[in-house]
């Protein structure tokens, strides 16, 4: 029985090990990748668009009257809380918050607006449901379970603030992106911005790496476009010259 039982204990063992050591080795890996991001300083950028920085990561709002459309919701809700203090905007005034996907770092700060309505791109249910997951066993989630589905090339108006939708799959089964009033385009984590240029997503979180390339020839040829905003590589106020070297 002794023998046995320490056989099961090294076996134990032996599986612990392996386990934390692909653990550690996608940690260092996260840490390695997000360090070479760089998200906008908190402010107003331009017009009445403001970016909320969130350690590697920025949300948006988007101001219209007296109350905000925001894109993504942060990493960190306390973070996201105390950076809207200093923008001086009271979250109760956020009525709409458009996710461009259900990553944790896009999803965290939910729970603070709580006058406004969720909207996610319907193929990203299965990211929420575990049909598609990113890493084993592990599913996406957000603490809004009554939020609204968009589809594709979709137009929607929430008050004055015109909203075209555009599915970008790759990172996450639902990765979209959202050209506001038919200039600002946000684009999530479907691409980075190198020197003002386009480039491809971070691969190694990425669900689908080579989708992921793929559909960024979706938004390379909007016409009225003029700014590109990143949830980590910051913006560009030249829309035409960020697109034209892309390569479909």
């Amino acid at each position: 029985m002794n023998k046995i039982l320490k056989r099961i204990l090294i076996g134990v063992g032996i599986l612990m090990g392996l386990v934390l050591l692909v653990v550690g080795g996608f940690l260092l890996k996260f840490n390695s990748e997000t360090k070479k991001m760089h998200a906008i300083e908190t402010g107003l950028i331009v017009d009445n668009i403001y970016a909320v920085k969130n350690d590697f990561v920025n949300m948006f709002l988007i101001k219209d009257s007296t109350n905000y459309i925001a894109i993504d919701a942060g990493k960190d809700l306390d973070v996201v809380e105390a950076e809207l203090k200093k923008l001086n905007i009271d979250p109760k005034k956020v009525t709409t918050v458009l996710l461009t996907h259900t990553d944790a770092d896009h999803a965290a700060g939910l729970p603070l607006f709580t006058n406004a309505k969720v909207y996610l791109s319907k193929n990203e249910v299965d990211m929420l449901t575990g049909e598609q997951q990113k890493i084993p066993g592990v599913s996406n989630s957000i603490s809004v379970k009554d939020y609204n589905l968009l589809e594709n090339n979709e137009t929607k108006t929430f008050a004055n603030i015109k909203v075209f939708n555009i599915l970008t799959e790759g990172h996450t089964t639902g990765s979209l992106c959202y050209l506001i009033n038919d200039k600002y385009l946000f684009t999530g984590d479907i691409l980075s911005l190198k020197n003002g240029k386009i480039d491809i997503s971070v691969k190694f979180l990425d669900l689908d790496h080579e989708l992921a390339t793929k559909s960024i020839s979706k938004i390379t040829h909007l016409p009225t476009a003029t700014h590109i905003f990143t949830a980590h590589f910051g913006y560009s106020d030249n829309y035409k010259d960020a697109v034209k070297d892309w390569k479909e």
